[in-house]
């Protein structure tokens, strides 16, 4: 082997180690500094308005996508009496359910809304890294509806236990063993700002600094 050769192939070798050390090194970082995780989900506190009465819906005339304010009057009920319906909060109407004059029986869905401008991000973190995260941790946000944009976020509340508390039996294997599975517990992440791309039920992807 010339040594040109021996050069070359000296300096391809040294590019490699360094690129392993490089790699290596951005591992530590990451692994040591944030706490990540895809399984999260764009969320918002969803409200009901029912029929309060028996009888047929008047003047049923909001569509999804229409705003709705706390106490308002929506529609009726016109049965043995006219009933007015009215909205529980502040927000957007995401789900019909009926039409115009349907009739219905008192505590009929008649509709589901969402405050759109208070949407959060609900995270499952695993149990061997929630110890990491604290209530003001600050988050760095991608959601699939809007994948070029990085939303800022604070982890506001971090759940008292993890999501399978309340199953009835632990997991099994076909011997009837108990097999141990990695539990998680649920975050809610507050996001700033979000685009109109970003809507409730839509996944996420979240980096939060711990």
């Amino acid at each position: 082997m010339n040594r040109g050769r021996l050069l070359l192939t000296n300096i391809i070798g040294l590019i490699v180690i360094l690129a392993i050390i490089a790699g290596g090194a951005y591992y530590y970082y990451e692994s040591t500094n944030f706490v990540k995780t895809d399984e999260a989900k764009v969320t918002g506190d969803m409200y009901q308005i029912t029929a309060p009465a028996a009888g047929q819906i008047k003047g049923w005339d909001i569509n999804e996508g229409d705003e709705v304010q706390k106490d308002s009057t929506v529609a009726k009920v016109e049965g043995e009496a006219k009933t007015n319906i009215k909205a529980v909060a502040d927000g957007t109407l995401v789900k019909k359910e009926v039409q115009n004059n349907q009739q219905v029986q008192p505590g009929t869905v008649l509709c589901e809304t969402i405050d759109l401008s208070k949407l959060y991000i609900t995270a499952n973190i695993k149990e061997t890294d929630i110890k990491n995260v604290e209530k003001g941790d600050k988050v760095d946000i991608v959601v699939d509806g809007d994948p070029d944009t990085t939303f800022e976020g604070t982890v506001e509340q971090i759940g008292y236990a993890t999501n399978s508390t309340f199953n009835m039996l632990p997991a099994t294997n076909s011997s009837g063993n108990y097999t141990k599975v990695t539990q998680k517990v649920a975050v809610k992440i507050s996001i700033k700002n979000p685009s109109d791309k970003v809507l409730p039920g839509m996944n996420a992807s979240v980096k939060i600094s711990s």
